[in-house]
């Protein structure tokens, strides 16, 4: 007799823990630390720095995937003005200005802090026109290398801090350096784009689309 009681006792007390279970806990537990989190975002760009020694200007859009918050690729484009007031065979002044753009490369360390360290990489090319200055402050376009645009390969690696503001909205402020294939305009002109530029950008995206989670509803 004892011993069927003590069945009974056990098998009502499985039955309220199952209940209570049911109404307390409708959901399960799990670990997706280690999952791949993805991004996406569009990126603008804006950058001092100089060419042949004279002022320049680049303004810049990029696109790219991010991979765990450890390594965008996209695409970039730049375009860019430079001061450079060269004196041409007709003894008026010239400007250069052009645009390059390509394949957009940069790891990201410290990825889960409020600030970021990443060294990204430009790889492709562009091409490079001059404006003729008629000293009443416009500018004539007009073309080197025999009337065609040059064209030139770049490779701009960089260091930028990123200040991550939001899961949608990043801050980035840094330094580049430009290194171009030789090309040929006007005498006297550049010869390359090489050269240092600092500036600052913004990038607007989402950077942990399916972003870890350890509770799941039923």
């Amino acid at each position: 007799m004892k011993h069927q009681k003590a069945i009974y006792f056990n098998i009502l007390v499985l039955l309220g823990q199952g209940l209570i279970a049911q109404n307390d806990k409708d959901y399960i537990e799990f670990n997706d630390r280690y999952n791949v989190v993805h991004g996406v975002y569009l990126g603008l760009t804006t950058h001092y720095g100089e060419i042949d020694s004279e002022n320049s200007y680049m303004m810049g859009l990029k696109a790219a995937y991010v991979a765990d918050q450890k390594l965008e690729i996209g695409l970039v484009g730049v375009a860019f003005y430079s001061e450079q007031d060269e004196f041409g065979l007709d003894t008026n002044e010239f400007d250069i200005y052009g645009g390059y753009g390509g394949l957009h490369l940069e790891p990201i360390l410290f990825r889960h802090s409020k600030f970021s360290l990443s060294f990204p990489l430009l790889l492709g090319g562009g091409t490079v026109g001059y404006g003729k200055d008629d000293f009443s402050g416009r500018d004539n376009p007009d073309t080197g290398d025999n009337g065609n645009w040059p064209t030139f390969f770049i490779a701009e690696p960089g260091i930028n801090v990123l200040f991550n503001f939001s899961r949608y909205l990043q801050l980035e402020v840094g330094g580049r350096y430009r290194l171009t294939s030789r090309f040929t305009m006007l005498p006297g002109s550049p010869v390359d784009l090489n050269g240092f530029s600092f500036g600052f950008g913004i990038k607007v995206g989402v950077f942990n689309l399916g972003r870890n989670r350890y509770q799941k509803q039923l």
